[in-house]
């Protein structure tokens, strides 16, 4: 979200990462983030907190969310999939604990 705001809190001098660091360094720092996100949602699977049920969909959401952040990286202009990406994440973050319940239950 900061992406598309950035002229606003560039204005009211809030320095969030798109004003501090630029447009391009913000994409790179949410590509690394998410490949961290991914990694560390299937980490509880290691350590035998949840089964196939919770593996199979963390990474299929977290797949889904490195895909938007990489079309947002090469899309011109790149608003249209940074705004996907905004709302997507909202939905990434309640599917991932529908995952653990629905893996927990059965």
């Amino acid at each position: 979200m900061a992406l598309l705001k950035q002229v606003d809190y560039g204005r009211a001098g809030v320095p969030m990462a798109p004003v501090v660091w630029g447009e391009r360094e913000t994409m790179d720092q949410m590509l690394w983030y998410t490949l961290l996100l991914i990694a560390l949602t299937v980490l509880p699977v290691a350590y035998g907190a949840f089964g196939a049920i919770y593996l199979v969909s963390a990474l299929a959401l977290g797949g889904a969310l490195l895909g938007g952040v990489i079309r947002m990286r090469r899309s011109k202009p790149w608003t249209g999939a940074a705004w996907w990406v905004y709302k997507y994440s909202l939905l990434y973050l309640a599917l991932l604990f529908v995952a653990m319940v629905v893996d927990r239950k059965i």
